[in-house]
């Protein structure tokens, strides 16, 4: 029989070795509603009962620290946790860089939050501000590890210089392949930054092993944010992201929010076809299905939208195959070859930004949006953009990479 997985906050409660060093020191916490224990108790719980952690703050990122908060730009207040009696800041709030009031409640402060491996998921923006404050202010910052649970594949093109913002925090691709443990070390070394960091391993993770490739099967899936329901949502992530900057519905508002695509004015079918003529091979390792929806809330309400939704359950998955930024950018593409005149990308505020279309913030330039819009452009031009982005990431990461 297999060991189980551990996560970093796992061993920090069961091993009193990695809790010495936080002996007489003012211990918060930032987490989330996938902050849990094996047995499922929220961290902020778990540590305020542990033997030797003298919890002083806790923090909580985009959607809150109990994840009470449904949509984007929607804010969460500060208040005080009713139980603990402790400061409870928020991150996604009047602010988005802790204050230096926030930073002087502890003296360490513990991440403990689940990622979706995905450049745009705002918890890696988090991580660095609260690292650069860190080093700022002679505080000290440990990650208690968790897996990505898209695993370590790399796809997309990197974010340009002058397009960081909250939903790009470096110049990383779409699907970066790291853990925050180790995504803390890079920004570290990229930003030249000092202070102490300490990573909380986990034990037994595998981010290659089937059928998880990533996600360890034997843990409970907990939704970091509200929208992020199951794995294959964690999956198809980096590339239906990027309809958030779209007109079309990303599925919020249905029970597989960003796992599929849709408008009461497309032709399904012809997009899958299209898609299909266009490039094949960008459709591997996942079956594409045609579906009526009708979102109760959010873009295209009450209307009945034809779309596609994503399959990448067991049967229809090849973990090595599966490229969903490519199959994403395609399905803009097929859109555009069949509806030249389609009102695709979104003109209103995304993230707090108003001068820069939400597409171009969520790729980090305006490279993917040109390549749709150009009649002339082919996917081979788009390839040649992102491959040496890819290849150039892969060797810049293996450095930090704490699990082989």
């Amino acid at each position: 029989m297999t060991s189980p997985v551990l996560f970093g906050l796992d061993r920090l409660l069961t091993e009193p070795a990695l809790r010495a060093p936080l002996a007489g020191r003012r211990v918060a916490l930032l987490a989330h509603p996938a902050s849990v224990t094996r047995t499922l108790e929220h961290a902020l719980d778990a540590l305020a009962a542990c033997p030797g952690i003298n919890l002083s703050a806790a923090f909580g990122p985009q959607h809150g620290l109990r994840g009470d908060k449904q949509d984007n730009m929607v804010e969460s207040p500060d208040y005080l946790d009713p139980q603990l009696g402790i400061p409870v800041f928020s991150l996604y709030g009047e602010v988005r860089r802790p204050t230096d009031a926030m930073m002087a409640t502890f003296d360490v402060l513990l991440v403990d939050l689940q990622d979706l491996g995905c450049r745009i998921y705002t918890f890696i923006t988090t991580l660095r501000y609260v690292l650069e404050a860190a080093a700022k202010l002679g505080k000290a910052v440990w990650v208690l590890d968790r897996p990505n649970p898209a695993g370590r594949p790399v796809e997309g093109l990197r974010l340009r210089e002058g397009w960081e913002s909250f939903v790009g925090a470096g110049l990383m691709p779409m699907r970066h392949g790291l853990t925050m443990g180790e995504l803390g070390h890079w920004f570290i070394a990229t930003l030249g930054l000092q202070l102490e960091y300490k990573v909380i391993t986990m034990q037994g993770w595998q981010p290659e092993a089937a059928p998880g490739y990533g996600w360890p099967e034997e843990r409970a899936w907990i939704n970091p944010s509200p929208n992020a329901a199951n794995l294959s949502m964690a999956r198809a992530y980096a590339g239906t992201v990027m309809l958030e900057g779209a007109t079309l519905s990303e599925g919020r508002g249905t029970t597989r929010p960003l796992e599929l695509f849709g408008a009461p004015d497309l032709d399904a079918r012809a997009v899958i076809a299209k898609m299909r003529e266009l490039a094949p091979a960008w459709l591997a390792g996942c079956v594409l299905r045609e579906i009526w929806f009708e979102p109760t809330f959010h873009k295209h309400v009450g209307k009945l939208c034809a779309g596609v939704q994503i399959h990448v359950e067991t049967a229809h998955y090849d973990h090595a195959a599966f490229r969903p930024w490519r199959l994403q950018a395609l399905a803009f593409k097929a859109i555009r070859a069949l509806y030249p005149d389609y009102p695709l990308w979104r003109d209103f505020a995304y993230e707090y930004e108003h001068d820069r279309l939400a597409i171009d913030l969520i790729n980090g330039s305006p490279l993917l949006r040109e390549w749709v819009d150009d009649p002339a452009a082919t996917p081979a031009d788009l390839e040649a953009l992102t491959l040496p982005d890819e290849a150039g990431w892969r060797a810049e990461r293996e450095p930090f990479l704490l699990y082989r």
